[in-house]
């Protein structure tokens, strides 16, 4: 008995995490098979690289969705694949500048005022795409899918669920809001027929994923870097959280640069195999605090577990086979808390948008990436987050201090 143990408590925070993992590659047309099997492969991998030392599980990261929706459409799956690994290369040189320069480089690059508004960015610029799934339309808003009334009703009970879920839930389901959005809102969208199950039908129970290989296009690239500024401090933060439900400094062991190498590393093969980037889970991370199952292990075979079902066939079909507004209603709560997330980081800081300072670079920011400002030299252009996160770190690189103006003043006056 003691040798499924192991297994079943792997199993156990993969359901934990599933809805999450399933739900980012079914926003961004990816497939849910692979997303399973590069959270699987990413995990084992950052475990190799951190020397199995930390107990997370890594798989599909939401702050790349606005990005991956615009690649695919853009350049298409392989070049954003591309695009996606050179982002994961960025995690890689992050890590290694970290080891030369220590922690400090990265707050001093990356300070609130920048990653702030750049994360507000990334939940608000998908705002539009979330309502227009609610109310039953594709993310565009050019075609209806499901009825107006009936994808109005079965987006909002899933939005209640997951926020009821989120506040009122007690224990391992408290974790689990997205999943319980799903399974009640695929519940009422069964009661009104409009779940076709004939991909199901035809799906054989085993199947191997549908891999897609990266191609490099420069314009992919270009755009895809910046967008890891965001994931890179969330990534820090999730380090910071797992290492005070332990009573373990992984800062300082296996230490931050081996953590962002190894979360680089992971988003690296996800994409190359076609799988969404990958990042450390909160959810999982809620689910060790709870369970007190500190032990690196489990999390080896919660990426076993992910593995072995994205060979499923059938599951793969089924994931395919939830409605729209069912990830509508969810992506309601779901886009605007990442845009909150952004907001906290500026208010838990401390950072004073009465300073011209800040001010101007979070008022830049904002305005660009919400309008949709656009750069471009020839051919070459960037627009959306990878704009908003390249100028906001100029601006902060090149705007002085409001501290060393004062400075100089008081000096200037003596």
């Amino acid at each position: 008995m003691k040798n499924l143990t192991l297994p079943l408590q792997g199993a156990q925070m993969l359901f934990v995490a599933f809805g999450a993992l399933v739900l980012m590659p079914l926003l961004t047309g990816l497939d849910t098979s692979v997303a399973l099997f590069t959270a699987g492969i990413g995990t084992l991998l950052f475990q190799l690289i951190t020397k199995r030392q930390v107990p997370i599980f890594l798989a599909s990261s939401f702050a790349f969705i606005a990005p991956i929706l615009y690649g695919v459409q853009t350049w298409g799956i392989p070049a954003t694949m591309g695009g996606l690994m050179a982002a994961g290369c960025m995690y890689v040189l992050l890590g290694a500048a970290v080891r030369i320069k220590g922690t400090g480089f990265i707050q001093k690059l990356l300070p609130p005022v920048v990653v702030g508004p750049v994360i507000i960015i990334i939940g608000l610029g998908l705002a539009p795409v979330a309502v227009n799934m609610a109310l039953g339309k594709t993310g565009d808003g050019s075609a209806v899918l499901v009825e107006g009334d009936t994808a109005l009703i079965i987006s909002l009970l899933s939005l209640l669920t997951t926020i009821f879920v989120a506040i009122f839930a007690k224990g391992l389901l408290k974790l689990m809001p997205i999943l319980a959005g799903i399974i009640v809102g695929y519940g009422l969208s069964l009661a009104y027929g409009i779940v076709d199950f004939n991909p199901v039908l035809q799906a054989s129970w085993i199947a191997i994923p549908n891999f897609v290989a990266p191609e490099f296009n420069w314009h992919a690239i270009a755009f895809m870097i910046p967008v890891a500024i965001a994931p890179a401090v969330e990534h820090i933060g999730d380090i910071l959280a797992i290492s005070n439900v332990t009573g373990k400094d992984y800062i300082k062991k296996p230490g931050l640069h081996r953590t962002l190498a190894g979360d680089g590393i992971a988003t690296i093969a996800a994409s190359a195999f076609g799988g969404p980037p990958n990042t450390t889970y909160s959810e999982v991370t809620g689910a060790v605090t709870l369970t007190k199952n500190f032990n690196p292990k489990i999390m080896t075979w919660t990426a076993i577990t992910a593995i072995m079902l994205a060979f499923v066939g059938k599951l793969g079909a089924l994931m395919q086979t939830i409605p729209v507004p069912v990830m509508g209603g969810i992506m309601c709560l779901l886009f605007g808390s990442i845009a909150a997330v952004g907001l906290n980081t500026l208010i838990r800081n401390q950072v004073d948008l009465s300073e011209a300072r800040n001010l101007s670079i979070v008022g830049v920011t904002l305005v660009f990436g919400i309008g949709g400002m656009a750069f471009g030299i020839g051919s070459f252009s960037l627009s959306g987050i990878s704009l908003c996160g390249i100028v906001a770190i100029l601006m902060n690189l090149v705007l002085p201090e409001a501290k060393v103006q004062q400075t100089s003043a008081q000096e200037n006056t003596a």
